[in-house]
């Protein structure tokens, strides 16, 4: 059971449509995405993202932390800048890694159909997994792929050695597409 999201602050407060990390721990939750790009564009700064972090591993969460470049960024060709700023500032001071999970989801694949082709995916993937192998020395964790992942691309996603698994979105809300990409991509 997880969250899409939590605010920063451990325990309730008055934060009027907001969750805190601890009522999310109460009611079973074991997991929860921290930094999904929808969030960010409303305003989330990475510095909220690392405290949202920090409180959610306090509280016994694992984390599924978002990172991705929007697709201005991917045509300045500021990709990697992008993703080692993210993942810099967002794990800034966060020491347990193994309650972490990174989910690469481009923005400007998350819901369009498009998916980036193999070898960006393969280059992009090896780049986070160096960052966080270059700056975490203790655990790195594993990188999710996600945007646009579907029953017709899946297994040729799960081909690619870098990608750990994936963070499915709109295939997940119909079960028969969901149960095809674990077909495919498991047995």
């Amino acid at each position: 059971l997880g969250a899409q999201n939590c605010h920063f602050e451990i325990s309730s407060g008055p934060f009027t449509g907001s969750i805190s990390p601890s009522m999310l721990k109460k009611i079973g939750s074991n997991y929860v995405i921290i930094g999904h790009s929808e969030n960010r564009s409303n305003g989330e700064t990475d510095n909220q993202i690392n405290k949202k972090i920090k409180s959610s591993i306090k509280c016994g969460l694992k984390i599924i932390f978002c990172i991705g470049e929007t697709i201005t960024q991917k045509k300045k060709k500021i990709t990697n800048k992008i993703l080692r700023n993210q993942i810099l500032k967002g794990l800034y001071k966060t020491n347990n890694l193994n309650k972490i999970l990174i989910a690469y989801e481009p923005v400007w694949s998350i819901g369009t159909g498009v998916v980036p082709k193999t070898s960006e995916l393969d280059k992009n993937i090896s780049f986070i997994k160096n960052v966080l192998n270059n700056n975490f020395k203790n655990k790195s964790p594993k990188v999710l792929y996600g945007g646009s992942v579907n029953p017709k691309n899946a297994k040729n996603l799960a081909s690619i050695k870098n990608i750990d698994g994936f963070l499915i979105g709109g295939a997940s809300q119909k079960a028969k597409n969901f149960i095809d990409i674990v077909k495919k991509t498991i047995i």
